[in-house]
């Protein structure tokens, strides 16, 4: 594990780096964090459970991160389509969704429209409707590319091979699949309706039959009923953002001349590249996000329900003196009154060898 791990997770979880490189390193000798909160205390300068999960977990993503960018430098390399640019770009990611929006334009494909297009060399038709100059009469310099042997029948077919290039290319674009993440998240929202013909089954789920709710301030509980009732095969499920936004969104990104011929070309380019490509691949990230966010806030509410019940008294209002044995460090001491009240506390050495120590110990137990 690097120093800059170990530096970014103190920073993001408010801890010493120290704490933080003596936790990994018990982590990674396969220490569980139950015993590293209990028996390591001295090591990791008393960590807490919820303090190592953080640094297991964050570090687990850190090195995952890291080896998804060294796959990706090494497929660039092999296809010899790594720049120092790429390098910089992969290097400066600091998440998984933003390396794999950088790799996305490199990322090999399958057979796609766009692919077959490319195939019948229309890629040079695709690059002239993108560069949108005015003299350009798209129908015109399409004839050039037409060929039957290639599945180009005519100019109109060679033009919507390079719309299907363009429109790829539109959705591989690393800042267009940030900006509409962004606003799926800013405003978009969560629309569930019946499955036709499940009305009566899923009666349960009837409270989202018809229902629209913005995904940022959607509580967990909402979110993984939805989902549950989707799941059963009772609720369609949509996520998506403010209609008539995203092409906006996506237009302006890639349409700089809308009235040209050329840049009408580019605008069906782009409608198409956010409806089929685009939107899809975007909700599809929505929805895993969103479903891990309630997750992880529906097992934080249980966690803090857990501790209250952990935490009421077991006895009603009575005194409660509880020892925590312990042969090495001491037993730890604590006494609590009938409302759950802190009195006292204390580390006593029962088994200690000398008698004149283990009598005291006796002697302040038996003053509680």
């Amino acid at each position: 594990m690097t120093e800059s791990y170990v530096s970014k997770i103190a920073a993001e979880i408010g801890v010493n780096a120290r704490q933080v490189a003596a936790a990994a390193t018990l982590l990674a000798d396969g220490a569980t964090v139950p015993f590293i909160a209990r028996y390591r205390k001295e090591a990791t300068g008393s960590l807490d459970e919820v303090a190592i999960t953080q640094v297991r977990d964050r570090l687990a993503q850190l090195l995952e991160l890291d080896e998804r960018r060294a796959a990706i430098l090494s497929s660039l390399e092999e296809r010899q389509l790594l720049t120092d640019e790429l390098k910089a770009a992969i290097a400066a990611a600091e998440t998984m969704t933003a390396l794999e929006d950088v790799y996305a334009p490199y990322r090999p494909k399958r057979r796609t429209r766009a692919t077959i297009a490319r195939e019948a060399g229309l890629e040079p038709l695709a690059d002239r409707l993108f560069d949108e100059q005015p003299t350009f009469d798209p129908l015109s310099d399409a004839t050039a590319f037409v060929d039957a042997e290639k599945n180009v029948p005519d100019a109109e077919a060679a033009l919507a091979g390079a719309r299907d290039i363009l429109a790829e290319r539109f959705s591989d674009d690393a800042n267009a699949r940030a900006r509409l993440r962004r606003l799926y998240w800013d405003h978009g929202s969560v629309r569930s309706s019946v499955v036709p013909g499940k009305e009566a089954d899923g009666i349960k789920f009837k409270d989202y039959y018809d229902w629209t709710e913005p995904l940022a301030s959607m509580p967990s509980h909402r979110m993984l009923a939805i989902r549950r009732g989707e799941a059963e095969g009772f609720l369609r499920v949509r996520m998506a953002p403010p209609e008539g936004e995203a092409q906006t969104l996506v237009e302006s990104l890639f349409v700089s001349a809308p009235g040209r011929p050329g840049g009408d070309q580019v605008r069906l380019a782009a409608q198409d590249g956010l409806k089929r490509l685009l939107a899809p691949a975007i909700e599809g990230e929505i929805r895993f996000e969103a479903k891990k966010k309630a997750d992880a806030e529906a097992i934080r509410i249980f966690a803090d329900n857990l501790r209250q019940l952990l935490l009421a008294s077991p006895l009603g209002q009575k005194r409660v003196l509880a020892i925590d044995p312990g042969f090495r460090t001491g037993c730890k001491v604590a006494c609590l009154d009938g409302q759950g009240k802190l009195l006292y506390h204390d580390v006593i050495h029962p088994t200690a060898s000398s008698p004149a120590q283990a009598q005291q110990s006796g002697a302040a137990v038996l003053a509680l």
